[in-house]
Parts: structure tokens; C-alpha cells; sequence
């Protein structure tokens, strides 16, 4: 969209009809004030900060009087909506929230620190809404309309948008925008109570010593956050290759190939899946693959390629329990168009899996590593899981705060002996365990 169309584009304020009807004006006058050409030579910032004094003279010179606040607040509004998105322009300058969610032009609500809140704030209309909506599609090359009413797309700031607007939304437009944390690292999260110390070193053994780990969680759990913080453990020198369907991790490491799937475009043609990724990924010479998340066929690519020379890789699942994962590992690995036994996949996943790292949220927000469990089944038997953390809760006082300990149990000897080889230290809270306790060991029916 040209910049003059940008500003000329006949939106309503998001407080009401007449504070709309107040920033049309005060849009058009700007336009009469500006000279595009030289607008347009700007960089983004330097041409927010012109647009901001050109209006501050016109307002000066013509009014309405304003209070100092009132000022700030009509000249934000008017070059928001000219160069930005607008009513949610304030709220992605807000680094404290995560999710934006808007349910049609009446209900805006954020996630901070994982609450989600609504805000008083509004869309004048669906037609401004959609105007919105558009602006952002525009800049990954994508429309909207009644014969395209889904986009899920990637902004190039980094943030997911999902967008599904009427018939399909009956509430109206209905637009989400994910923002992805800064990357975390383990010493953080310690910090922010989701592991301690001992398991942050047994974490950091599994991962040196080329442990293959499946991270799971449910929505918002914090999954892409440990999986991004895991990986900052892969040493240095070896080649990684990530694969997201929204490139949303962040590793520090030198030799790192970063591959992001492709939706079809309009005419339906064009999609790059995970699953094509992760063929391919295994003809690039790979130390370690990492996938965002697996949720289809590519899951079986992924277990064979666990369980045949790239160890040490990670992966994230969305289910609510390490008994689930594994589970929902089968399920996903049956969707692949190979036709292989569905008790066939139970030798694969016994083979590929290690580790299975639960993550959940709780109620007041806070993310917290709730079992790490090592896989010790084979072959086609039956999964059977050896837990080796847990968090153990407290009952929720006044404050309707999280609170408990980590407890940690002995590690298989199978396993000890593994990262002795690897040189790799167990941490002291760990014992060892002479034979695998029936009593601690859990079956998943597979």
C-alpha cells in the first residue's frame, strides 16, 4: 500500500465515533501538510518522529486545546493509524504481552505474564477492523476475503498471526497475534522456578551425551522456551538443522541451518510441509535435527531418523502427560502415508526415544518442568516410562500461587552407565538404581 494510501485510508479512532471522526480530520490535514516524496526516503522511525512534529505544529496552530496528555495520546492515534496498526499499535510496543487476541471489534484480550485480560478497548467497526487485518496480511504478501477466510502467516518482526474472519468467525474478525519471548536459558528458568539446579545438570548431561528428548506440553506451556534453552547446550561445532512451521527459535550456535515450512498460496499450490522438511534435512548432512513441533506424518521420518544416526535431536509434542506423548507419538507416526503396523511404530518410538520432559501451566501462570521420564521399553513391548523428577505441589493458599518441590529418584542403571561412557557427571541429588523399580515404573497402553 502507498504511503499516501496508508494515510488517507478512511479508518475510525478505536474509542469511539467522535474521537474517530477526530483523527480522521486531524489524518487528512496531515496529509495536506507532508511531502510524501520526502516521506518516503525515511526510515520507518524517522518518519514517525516527522509525522509526530508535523502534527504537533498543526494542532498548535489550529487546535482543539488539549491537555498535555490528551495531546500525546490524539497525535499517537493519528500516526499509529497512519504508519501502524492503530488500537493495537500500543500493545505490541508493550514488551510484557505475549498474545494479542481480538474476538471481532468489540473484545480485545492480552496474555501477561500467562493471565490473559481483557482491555478497554474497541474497533470502531468490522470495517476498520478488517482494514487492519488487511494491513497486516499485505506485509507477508497474503489477502483475506470470503474465498481465503484463514491466514496463518509469520510476520517478518517475528510474530505468528492467525487470522479467520466471517462466515467462518461469528463473532467477526477474529485476529490472534503470538509474540515470541526472548530466548531463555536454563540458569533463567531456574530462576523463574520451572526446574532447580539438579535438573538443569541432568538436562545439560541428556543433551551432551546425545540423548534423543521429546519435549511436551500442552498450549502455552513454555515448550518452544525449554526446547530454545536445551539447544543452547548442543556444542558449538556441530551442524543443526531446526524445523518450524514458525520460525520461533533462536540458537546461538554457528552452524545452525534454519528451515521453516511454507503454506499453499492463493491458488492453493506451493506448500512446503514439516514432513518435506524433514525428508529433506536427513540429505543435509545433519549432527542434530530439532523440530518445533511435530502434529503429523512427520513424526515416523522423525523417529527413524532418531533411532538411526542422528542422536542427540529434539522435538517438541502437544499432550498433557509423558505417558500421552508417547501415546500421541504412535497416533502421529500412523498419519504417514508409509503403511506401517500401528504396533510396528511401538519398536520405532522404543528405539528413537530417550527422554520425555513434561512441561505444564499452572493456574497462576507460571510454567514449571512437572516429570522428566526416561523410556526403558523395547522392541514391541509395552512403553514403560521410569520417572526421574516430578514436582510435587502444595495446596493452593490465598495467594492462588504454585507452590512445591522438585523431587528427584534414581536414574537406571542402563542409563547411568550411558552418560559414564558419554563422560558425562550424574548430578548428586540422583541415585542409581540396582535394578529398574517396578514400583516407580509406569506402563502407557500402546
Amino acid at each position: 500500500m502507498s504511503l499516501r494510501a496508508r494515510i488517507a485510508a478512511p479508518e475510525e479512532g478505536g474509542a469511539g465515533r467522535e474521537d474517530g471522526h477526530l483523527v480522521a480530520v486531524y489524518r487528512a490535514k496531515l496529509l495536506e501538510e507532508i511531502d510524501l516524496a520526502e516521506m518516503s526516503s525515511l526510515a520507518a522511525a524517522e518518519r514517525r518522529v516527522r509525522l509526530e512534529r508535523v502534527l504537533g505544529h498543526i494542532i498548535s496552530r489550529e487546535g482543539p486545546v488539549l491537555s498535555t496528555t490528551e495531546r500525546s495520546q490524539l497525535i499517537r492515534r493519528v500516526v499509529d493509524e497512519a504508519l501502524g496498526l492503530g488500537v493495537l499499535e500500543p500493545l505490541l510496543a508493550d514488551a510484557s504481552i505475549t498474545e494479542i487476541m481480538v474476538n471481532g471489534p468489540d473484545s480485545i484480550f492480552v496474555e501477561r505474564a500467562g493471565r490473559v485480560e481483557q482491555l478497554p478497548l474497541r474497533f470502531a467497526s468490522n470495517e476498520q477492523l478488517m482494514q487492519t487485518i488487511e494491513r497486516i496480511v499485505s506485509t507477508v504478501n497474503r489477502r483475506v476475503d470470503e474465498s481465503n477466510p484463514m491466514v496463518d502467516a509469520r510476520l517478518p518482526t517475528g510474530e505468528r498471526v492467525n487470522v479467520i474472519i466471517p462466515p467462518l468467525a461469528l463473532t467477526g474478525p477474529t485476529l490472534t497475534i503470538r509474540r515470541f519471548p526472548r530466548a531463555y536459558t536454563l540458569p533463567e528458568l531456574i530462576g523463574l522456578g520451572s526446574l532447580d539446579e539438579q535438573m538443569l545438570m541432568l538436562l545439560a548431561a541428556f543433551v551432551r551425551a546425545r540423548f534423543n528428548v521429546i519435549v511436551s506440553g500442552g498450549t502455552g506451556s513454555g515448550k518452544t522456551t525449554l526446547l530454545n534453552a536445551l539447544s543452547g547446550l548442543v556444542p558449538s561445532h556441530e551442524r543443526i538443522i531446526t524445523i518450524e512451521d514458525s520460525a520461533e527459535l533462536q540458537l546461538q550456535q554457528e552452524h545452525v541451518i534454519r528451515l521453516e515450512s511454507r503454506p499453499p498460496n492463493v491458488e492453493g499450490k506451493g506448500q512446503i510441509t514439516i514432513r518435506d522438511l524433514v525428508r529433506n534435512s536427513l540429505r543435509m548432512r545433519p549432527d542434530r535435527i530439532i523440530v518445533g513441533e511435530v502434529r503429523g506424518g512427520e513424526t515416523l521420518d522423525m523417529l527413524q531418523a532418531m533411532s538411526t544416526g542422528h542422536d542427540g535431536s529434539l522435538a517438541t509434542v502437544h499432550s498433557n502427560s509423558a505417558e500421552d506423548a508417547l501415546m500421541r507419538l504412535q497416533t502421529l507416526g500412523s498419519m504417514s502415508e508409509v503403511q506401517i503396523p500401528f504396533e510396528a511404530l511401538k519398536d520405532q518410538i522404543n528405539s528413537a526415544v530417550d527422554v520425555v520432559v513434561q512441561l505444564t501451566r499452572h493456574a497462576d501462570g507460571s510454567r514449571k518442568v512437572t516429570e522428566i521420564a526416561l523410556l526403558v521399553s523395547h522392541g514391541r513391548e509395552q512403553f514403560r516410562i521410569v520417572p526421574v523428577t516430578r514436582f510435587v505441589p502444595r495446596p493452593t493458599g490465598p495467594d492462588r500461587v504454585v507452590h512445591g518441590h522438585f523431587e528427584h529418584l534414581p536414574l537406571p542403571r542402563s542409563v547411568a552407565e550411558k552418560l559414564y561412557v558419554a563422560n558425562e557427571p550424574l548430578p548428586p541429588a540422583f541415585g542409581v538404581a540396582e535394578a529398574i523399580d517396578v514400583l516407580n515404573t509406569r506402563q502407557a497402553i500402546g
